[in-house]
Formats: C-alpha cells, sequence, structure tokens
C-alpha cells in the first residue's frame, strides 16, 4: 500500500503587497515558518504574509513545473489566478507578448 502524497503550489501577499510563489507537502507547517520568519529568505522581511492561492498536486514533478511558470508571470497574471479568473490567462500572455 502506497501513501499518496500531496504537494501543494500556493501564493503569499506580502505586507509591502508583493507577492511570493512557493511549493510545500505541508502548507501549514510552510504558512507557520513564512509567519514566524523562520527563513531568511523574501518573505523574512515583508511579514505578516496571507496566503491567497492553493493548488494541490499528487505530482511533485507537476507542482514544481506549475510554481517555476507562475514565478514567471506578471503581477496582473497571478492576479487573475488569484481571483479563479482562468479564462483571463491566456489574453493577458498574449497582451504581455505585443
Amino acid at each position: 500500500m502506497s501513501i499518496l502524497k500531496n504537494y501543494t503550489v500556493y501564493i503569499l501577499q506580502c505586507a509591502d503587497d508583493s507577492y511570493y510563489v512557493g511549493m510545500t507537502n505541508d502548507i501549514d507547517r510552510r504558512l507557520a515558518e513564512h509567519q514566524q520568519g523562520l527563513n531568511r529568505g523574501y518573505t523574512n522581511s515583508r511579514r505578516p504574509v496571507k496566503l491567497v492561492f492553493t493548488e494541490h498536486f499528487s505530482d511533485v514533478n507537476h507542482a514544481f513545473e506549475f510554481e517555476k511558470q507562475i514565478k514567471g508571470w506578471r503581477r496582473a497574471k497571478k492576479e487573475a489566478l488569484i481571483k479563479g479568473e482562468w479564462d483571463l490567462l491566456p489574453e493577458l500572455s498574449k497582451a504581455y507578448k505585443k
């Protein structure tokens, strides 16, 4: 019997209104780490943070690819994703290429 792992790609809105994209296999633990400043990375000086988006995956490779993809997006596209406006994503990609 194999145990299914669950991976979460998440977006945090930081106190300075910037966004941070990450991936974890324990979203509650990871969010607490960000809030407590346990990591010396991007969010440490931008606390408090607010969880604004999650997407769950059973395959770590799919989660990693999605995280990498979102990290390359402009703010407007991230905000459309956060709002659940998936239909706007292709148009926002086209607008950027012009």
